[in-house]
C-alpha cells in the first residue's frame, strides 16, 4: 500500500490522528482543497479508512482537533467530520436510495454484456485507458492503494458522468470496490450530488483550469473536457422515513459479541457487560457483483481482524474471524455452537452488512435468539439533523457537541 495509509490497526489510525492534530485548524482550510498526488498527503489527515471502519470514532477526532484549535479555527475539519453523519443520517431516512442504487449496479452489470459501446467505454475508463492522463492516473491511483484525495473524487466522478458519458451507478460501484474508506452513504450519495440528483439541479463541473490549480499543475486536461454538466434525471421519489428505534443491551442473558467491518470499537458499547463468545464477520466481498479490489478487501479484513483480536484480549473472551457469504447460516451455528439467547453488535447503517444482519434476524428470531444492534449517541444525536440539507445539521454543530459533551467554542454558521 502506498505511504498515505499506515496498517489497518486503532493503534495506527490514533497515530496518525496525534500527529495531524495540530494541523486541523487554518492550515487544514487553506489547504485541503489541493491534490498534491499521493506521495504529499500532509495537507489532508488521511484519517477516512480508520474512520469508516470505527477504529478511531468520529468522537475521538473531534475532541482531538478541539482539544488543539478552538471550534472557529478547526471548523472546517470538524464540518467534514460532520458531512459524513449528514449522509449516513439522510440515507438512514431514505433506505429506498441504497436499494434502488444496488439494483442499478446489478442491471447495469448485466447491460455490459449486451451494450457493446457502454462496455467499451467502460473498460477504458476502469482500464485507465481513457487518453485523459488525469483521469487514468487517478485510475492507477485508485486500484494500487484504495485512497483518492477528495477533490480528485469530484473531478474524477464529474469526468466519467459528463466526459466519458457512463452511468453514474457504474462508477459508485467502481469506487466502492476499490476504495479502502468506501462508505455506503458517502460514496453513494456523492456520486448523486454530481450530477444533480442528491440537491436537485445542481451538478458538478470538472474543469481543466480548476484541476491544474488544486492539482499544482501536475494535470492540465485543457480541451479535454465537457463544457457543460446538465442535471441527471431520476422519476424516483423518495419519501422521508423514520429512523429505527433505539435497541438496549440484554441483562443477564447468555450473549455473543459480533464484531463486523462497521465498528472496530464495539467493546465502548457494551456497558460493562460481558460477552461469553466474540465473532468477527467480512461482508466486504457483498459491495457489489464485480469482483472488490485488493487494497480494499485487505484494509477490511485487517480492520475487522484487529478489531476481533483487541476486543478478545481486552475481555478475555475466546473470538474467531470468519469470511462466510453466508450469514444467516454462520450465525445461527455460531449461537447454537455458544448457547446463545442474544448476539449483539454494533447497529449498522444501510449497507451490505445492514442487509446480510436483517437475513439473519428472520432466522435466529425464529429460534428465540435475538439480535440486537445499539446504536451510538454520536449517530442518534446528528442524524436527527440529517433529513433533508447539509446546512441544518451544520447549524446545529455547536448543540450537538454540547449534547455529547465534546468541549469546544462556539462557531457562528455562515449566511
Amino acid at each position: 500500500m502506498s505511504a498515505a495509509i499506515a496498517e489497518p490497526t486503532r493503534i495506527a489510525g490514533l497515530r496518525r490522528l496525534n500527529a495531524f492534530a495540530a494541523n486541523a485548524g487554518a492550515r487544514y482550510a487553506k489547504s485541503r482543497n489541493f491534490d498534491f498526488g499521493p506521495e504529499r498527503r500532509g495537507n489532508v489527515s488521511v484519517l477516512s479508512p480508520y474512520v469508516r471502519h470505527r477504529l478511531v470514532l468520529e468522537e475521538e477526532l473531534l475532541e482531538t482537533a478541539l482539544g488543539r484549535h478552538d471550534l472557529a479555527a478547526a471548523g472546517k475539519f470538524v464540518e467534514e467530520v460532520f458531512w459524513r453523519a449528514y449522509f449516513k443520517g439522510w440515507l438512514e431516512h431514505r433506505p429506498r436510495v441504497w436499494q434502488d442504487y444496488r439494483k442499478d449496479v446489478s442491471r447495469l452489470v448485466r447491460d455490459l454484456e449486451s451494450d457493446s459501446g457502454l462496455l467499451e467505454r467502460y473498460t477504458k475508463a476502469i482500464e485507465g485507458n481513457t487518453g485523459i492522463d488525469c483521469f487514468d492516473a487517478w485510475v492507477e491511483e485508485l486500484v494500487s492503494t484504495g485512497y483518492l484525495h477528495n477533490h480528485a473524487r469530484m473531478w474524477f466522478a464529474s469526468i466519467w458522468v459528463y466526459t466519458l458519458d457512463l452511468p453514474w451507478q457504474l462508477g459508485a460501484d467502481f469506487f466502492y470496490r476499490h476504495l479502502v474508506d468506501a462508505d455506503p452513504a458517502s460514496n453513494t450519495l456523492s456520486w448523486r450530488w454530481v450530477c444533480g440528483l442528491h440537491t436537485q439541479g445542481k451538478t458538478y463541473l470538472a474543469r481543466a483550469s480548476n484541476i491544474a490549480n488544486f492539482t499544482d499543475n501536475r494535470f492540465n486536461p485543457d480541451g479535454q473536457l465537457a463544457a457543460s454538466a446538465p442535471p441527471l434525471v431520476d422519476s424516483r421519489v423518495y419519501p422521508l422515513g423514520q429512523l429505527p428505534g433505539e435497541q438496549t443491551l440484554p441483562q443477564g442473558e447468555r450473549f455473543g459479541l459480533l464484531i463486523t467491518e462497521e465498528d472496530g470499537c464495539p467493546e465502548s458499547l457494551l456497558d460493562g457487560q460481558m460477552p461469553v463468545t466474540i465473532l468477527g464477520a467480512l461482508a466486504t466481498r457483498m459491495r457489489s457483483p464485480l469482483p472488490v479490489g485488493a487494497r480494499a478487501r485487505e484494509f477490511a479484513r485487517g480492520a475487522l481482524a484487529d478489531a476481533v483480536d483487541r476486543t478478545t484480549r481486552s475481555l478475555a473472551v475466546n473470538g474467531e474471524l470468519s469470511d462466510s457469504a453466508s450469514w444467516p447460516d454462520l450465525l445461527v451455528r455460531w449461537a447454537r455452537q455458544h448457547e446463545l439467547s442474544a448476539i449483539v453488535t454494533a447497529y449498522a447503517p444501510v449497507g451490505p452488512v445492514a442487509e446480510v444482519l436483517a437475513q439473519a434476524a428472520e432466522r435466529l428470531d425464529r429460534l428465540g435468539i435475538r439480535l440486537l444492534q445499539p446504536r451510538r449517541p454520536y449517530d442518534s444525536t446528528s442524524w436527527r439533523y440529517a433529513q433533508r440539507g447539509y446546512f441544518k445539521l451544520k447549524q446545529r454543530i455547536p448543540a450537538i457537541l454540547d449534547e455529547l459533551a465534546i468541549p469546544g467554542n462556539s462557531l457562528t454558521p455562515e449566511h
